[in-house]
């Protein structure tokens, strides 16, 4: 394990623009988190660690790795127990022991990049608890240890002086120019990432580091998404120049309206566009939770897919296959999951190959 290289850090730096890969890029890993933090599913913990097995199952027989964070020596042992009970071949996980607050990867991890001579750095973006939560500090430091394991430089994103902070979750790249951002996670007066940074520094920042100088700002994102406004609940890339969104149809549900209006943001594109169902409400305790079927994972051969025991899944993992037909799509149950406010997409990040 190697630690980055200050005078490789200057000299990629120097070169200016990385490029973030496309999700359907060759990967090497797939990264999680065991889940340890019982109060992100309160009173409902008992099942997500076999819902966790379950997506490294799928993944490792599809012959792909898993790259898995674990708290502590003691969850080590429980997770390699539980992965083992549900079939999964343990040569084909990849153990890093690292202190989490909560492991939501997506957002707190490192994001994989291409630099100047197409070699692989890991962007270290601060992590801030979507601007919410104190309980962050271990989550920050996440990216360090990761990129040390795959062996490549680590760079931190800094624009007007100050480092930035950006969550995995909320931007969705095509890897040939394009991003997907929205005005309500970035623009908004509530959950302040970068304070004074303008729709103008923003775009900026996108095109130095992810290499996409083509922005798509859509309104806002689902009701009960905790991240206020995270894309990968609406609006996801399938291919170069596609997309599928997420529609509601009745009238009366409050995500009738902003959904349209971000539809007609991509009617004004050039996207292709494929509309995926919502599924009816998922509520839990009194609270409307953040269920999409947009938060799937594309791996190497196989997407995976949260589903809620609800009438439209069968409908969207359709539309899914359609868009990937060269990869089995496989349906993740994710109504106990989403209770932590997210579900397969925001827990995991690809590492490109």
């Amino acid at each position: 394990m190697v630690n980055c290289c200050s005078t490789r850090m200057r000299a990629t730096s120097v070169a200016g623009t990385f490029t973030m890969p496309a999700e359907w890029a060759p990967q090497q890993r797939i990264w999680l988190s065991w889940p340890h933090a019982r109060g992100d599913w309160p009173g409902k913990f008992a099942p997500i660690p076999w819902v966790f097995a379950e997506t490294v199952r799928v993944i490792t027989q599809s012959g792909q790795r898993v790259g898995l964070l674990v708290h502590s020596p003691a969850i080590r042992a429980e997770a390699m127990e539980m992965l083992d009970r549900a079939g999964v071949t343990l040569t084909m996980v990849d153990f890093l022991e690292v202190k989490t607050n909560r492991g939501w990867l997506r957002d707190c991890g490192p994001i994989w990049v291409r630099d100047g001579e197409n070699q692989f750095v890991a962007l270290d973006w601060k992590f801030n608890g979507w601007a919410k939560y104190a309980n962050h500090r271990l989550d920050n430091n996440v990216p360090e240890p990761v990129a040390n394991f795959t062996n490549v430089a680590r760079i931190t994103p800094k624009h007007k002086g100050k480092q930035v902070v950006l969550e995995g979750g909320g931007i969705e790249v095509d890897g040939a120019g394009s991003v997907i951002v929205t005005e309500e996670w970035l623009l908004s007066d509530s959950q302040v990432r970068n304070p004074g940074f303008t729709r103008a520094d923003y775009e900026e920042i996108f095109t130095k580091y992810l290499g996409a100088p083509n922005t798509i700002w859509l309104e806002a994102g689902i009701v009960g998404d905790d991240t206020h406004g995270h894309v990968d609940d609406i609006t996801r890339f399938t291919a170069p120049g596609s997309v599928v969104t997420v529609m509601e149809h009745d009238r009366t549900d409050a995500n009738y309206q902003i959904l349209q209006n971000n539809r007609a943001r991509l009617g004004r594109t050039s996207l292709n566009v494929m509309e995926l169902p919502m599924p009816r409400p998922v509520v839990f305790e009194g609270e409307r939770l953040p269920a999409s079927y947009a938060n799937f994972l594309i791996c190497n051969t196989v997407v995976l897919v949260p589903v809620f025991n609800d009438v439209a899944d069968a409908t969207a993992l359709k539309i899914l296959e359609q868009c990937f037909p060269t990869r089995a799509v496989v349906p993740i149950y994710a109504r106990d999951l989403v209770w932590g406010l997210g579900t397969i997409h925001c827990l995991t990040q690809q590492q490109p190959a």
